[in-house]
């Protein structure tokens, strides 16, 4: 199993010395190295992504920044050479913290740890299948039974459960790819509804849990093929 990542970081020789330490760790993949945070947020969110090496200070964007305007929340490992920023760090829920220069030893450590909770966070508990999302800088688990349906909110969504409604920074598109084909469908522009939660429908709406959801024309078929599949 190797986790794929990316790492983030505007010195040339920095990022040079990380790639050699990821190149030659057996649990990792390397899969692209970014020199400013633009390039890099376009990157990992068009890629499947586990984890990122992000140095901190980078001009105009530094990784906190970074941080905060990403929908996806793969694991991170922070990279500095200014150890005042460790608690700050750890704020943002992140895997590890590094410390400038980087030694062998350490990296390691921190990669065991990422190996660790990526097992965890992507095997399926005893509650059923989940998916892992970003909600108030934490990382937060949320049961795919209890989703009821997803609705756009501009640049967020709100996840809309059993037990509350989840508001977190993403697209439809972004989010409608980490859900099961046979269990989601898209039927509106601005709206993902669990098709387990379907308690009927017509031509202009679905009802989910006493709520109609307005359903577009091109979606009918796809929805009772869906539905007839379940």
């Amino acid at each position: 199993m190797k986790l794929r990542s990316v790492i983030v970081d505007d010195s040339t020789m920095q990022r040079m010395a990380v790639a050699k330490l990821v190149n030659d760790h057996s649990n990792l993949a390397l899969v692209a190295e970014y020199s400013n945070a633009i390039e890099a947020r376009k990157g990992i969110a068009n890629n499947r992504i586990d984890l990122i090496f992000l140095d901190i200070e980078m001009p105009i964007i530094n990784g906190f920044d970074l941080l905060e305007s990403m929908d996806k929340c793969p694991q991170i490992i922070l990279i500095t050479g200014n150890a005042h920023y460790a608690f700050k760090a750890f704020d943002y829920d992140v895997t590890d913290y590094l410390h400038k220069p980087l030694t062998l030893a350490r990296f390691n450590v921190s990669v065991k740890r990422a190996v660790a909770q990526y097992e965890q966070l992507n095997k399926v508990n005893e509650d059923g299948e989940y998916i892992v999302v970003k909600s108030n800088l934490k990382k937060r688990k949320v049961v795919l039974d209890d989703i009821k349906w997803i609705e756009a909110l501009g640049d967020y969504i709100k996840l809309v459960t059993d037990e509350a409604n989840i508001v977190i920074l993403s697209t439809m598109k972004s989010i409608v790819q980490q859900l099961p084909e046979n269990k989601f469908l898209r039927i509106h522009k601005s709206y993902i509804v669990n098709l387990e939660k379907i308690d009927k429908f017509n031509s202009k709406n679905v009802e989910v849990a006493g709520r109609q959801i307005p359903l577009s024309r091109t979606k009918k078929i796809e929805l009772v093929e869906a539905l007839n599949n379940i």
